[in-house]
């Protein structure tokens, strides 16, 4: 199902984008953002419901850029909760040039099947726009904070943290996009990765269908737990 949502949506994109006339450039102020919701029932033999939803936020002032983001997702299978994770970030960036920028960042996630339950990290550091050039972009960052963790045995983890990450976008027609992100916070006691894989394809005005795969990885966790969580998702998507 989720592969022919992905196939639906590559399709939409490109016979939307050969249709789509040039339209003269809207003006934007300095907030933006969008939501994102999608939800799944089905019955019979198995019940199973899914529901997955985020939300984001930005403002731009002058050389300052704040972005506060939030994610949620809850899956149950015959009234039996199976996965249920949160997510809150809040990143404030500034641009030294057209290609260099600080970044200070905030990570909350919480995480009820995981190896690790709850963490946090604060981080500060530099970023690049190694490509700004239609139809693709690339922004890497590389930084130094904080990050504490809470083990599912319950013992606290305390380290200090490298950070990287990318951010790469590819417009392949006016209607629809490819994004990969890509994350990873390195510590002495556990490094996790993070992996968003997304295409979307505007439907009409600001609605867009978006079909993603998120990977979550935690190197170093207990004997009988996984280290490693997916999700797969397609979701209606309104920006603003």
């Amino acid at each position: 199902m989720f592969a022919r949502a992905v196939c639906l949506l590559i399709g939409l994109g490109l016979v939307n984008g050969s249709a789509a006339q040039t339209a003269a450039p809207e003006e934007t102020g300095p907030w933006f953002g969008h939501v994102k919701f999608g939800y799944l029932a089905t019955s019979g033999n198995t019940e199973n419901s899914n529901m997955n939803s985020s939300f984001q936020l930005g403002y731009t002032a002058g050389k300052w850029v704040h972005t506060l983001d939030a994610f949620a997702v809850n899956a149950s299978e015959n009234e039996a909760t199976t996965a249920e994770a949160y997510e809150l970030g809040w990143k404030s960036e500034r641009n030294l040039s057209e290609v260099d920028f600080l970044f200070g960042r905030l990570n909350w996630r919480k995480d009820r099947f995981s190896g690790y339950p709850e963490q946090f990290s604060e981080s500060v550091g530099y970023g690049r726009r190694l490509i700004d050039k239609a139809p693709h972009t690339l922004n890497a960052e590389i930084g130094i904070g904080a990050r504490q963790a809470e083990r599912i045995d319950g013992v606290t983890e305390n380290n200090g943290i490298l950070r990287a990450g990318l951010d790469y976008k590819w417009q392949f027609s006016e209607t629809a996009a490819f994004t990969q992100d890509f994350v990873v916070e390195a510590g002495a006691d556990n490094t996790y990765l993070e992996s968003i894989t997304a295409i979307t394809a505007r439907l009409i005005g600001d609605l867009a269908l978006v079909a993603s795969y998120t990977i979550k990885n935690n190197s170093d966790v207990l004997p009988g737990t996984e280290s490693t969580d997916t999700y797969s998702a397609v979701s209606l998507e309104y920006a603003f």
